[in-house]
């Protein structure tokens, strides 16, 4: 093992350092155009309550022009009247947080001073080259006075160097958190620990944090999202039963018996995933199965297995995978 590659902790003890983001909402709604009533959300956000999460995600902060309200549900939006019908004035210990994307969110106009809003954190989600826009972001929304992080997407698909060089870019501003991101659910355990340390050495000498973001097209984003924390990450993402795009995210359940730390309850969790979300299943149809697997192995956006996994009712896997291999 390289010497900068040190685990952190043992499985009989835990880091109070390392903090869970729940993504339910925000990356399930992907599954169908962010359309969840105010009900099951608040399911959700109790939920993580009771359980000791550190933030529960609400949606998105995309533009109602590309995105309009007549096509799509209040999370891809996160209005603030939308988001206080679920949380009030969310007087717990639970942040809360929203995603904008770059390139796709008005984020001058539409997020709001932090003391005007219930909103904790802004996430902003961007590819490699939308590095420069993701910088203006985060300061936008530092200058608000929101905890800003960054998810750079496709991490797969981007060089070494390019890393990199986003990451210099990046330690510059004010961003408190940077993570890694699987998203297309390609990498494995050994890759996730080389980016880790990748990660850990520039962000460290600027005390910025490191979080991961695993999706599950090979069955790996729990290995993965426990790998990272193992050598040195101290945010993590999860969704209640994994419910997320496509193949879906590391399950929250999980995670939490994993840390440990006894601030968590998995009761909460079970008993919310029992009642609301395994309900779901059938309609969202989220989850591993074999043409996600097929999109993981190539490395690959999943898009082409949503569809087919959503349009056809006994899709046909022999034939997806000689078209993908062709």
């Amino acid at each position: 093992m390289d010497n900068m590659e040190q685990a952190i902790g043992n499985l009989t003890t835990f880091r109070s350092d390392i903090k869970v983001l729940d993504c339910t909402i925000r990356d399930g709604g992907l599954m169908n155009n962010h359309k969840f009533d105010y009900d099951f959300v608040k399911v959700v956000y109790d939920a993580c309550v009771e359980a000791g999460i550190d933030y529960m995600e609400m949606g998105y902060k995309n533009s109602k022009t590309q995105f309009p309200k007549s096509e799509f549900g209040p999370w891809k939006h996160c209005d603030e009247e939308d988001i206080r019908k679920v949380v009030g004035d969310n007087d717990t210990d639970l942040k809360i947080s929203v995603m904008a994307d770059a390139e796709k969110s008005d984020y001058k106009e539409d997020i709001i001073p932090r003391e005007e809003s219930v909103i904790d954190l802004i996430r902003v989600a961007a590819y490699i080259h939308q590095i420069p826009l993701a910088i203006d972001m985060i300061n936008d929304a530092n200058v608000k006075g929101y905890e800003t992080s960054i998810n750079i997407m496709a991490v797969s698909k981007v060089s070494g160097n390019e890393i990199r060089n986003a990451l210099n870019a990046l330690m510059e501003s004010p961003v408190n958190t940077i993570y890694i991101v699987d998203s297309f659910g390609s990498l494995y355990p050994e890759q996730i620990r080389r980016l880790t340390t990748q990660y850990l050495d520039i962000a460290k000498q600027w005390r910025k944090n490191v979080g991961i973001h695993a999706h599950n097209n090979q069955s790996l984003a729990f290995a993965n999202t426990t790998e990272s924390l193992i050598f040195g990450a101290s945010m993590a993402d999860g969704s209640f039963a994994g419910l997320g795009r496509g193949a879906g995210n590391c399950q929250t359940e999980l995670l939490i018996g994993f840390l440990r730390n006894p601030k968590f309850k998995l009761r909460p969790l079970i008993k919310a995933i029992e009642k609301w979300v395994e309900p779901m299943r059938a309609e969202l149809k989220w989850g591993f199965d074999i043409p996600y697997m097929i999109t993981g192995l190539l490395n690959d956006h999943p898009r082409a297995a949503m569809k087919l996994m959503e349009t056809v009712e006994n899709p046909n896997f022999v034939d997806f995978y000689d078209e993908m291999m062709e």
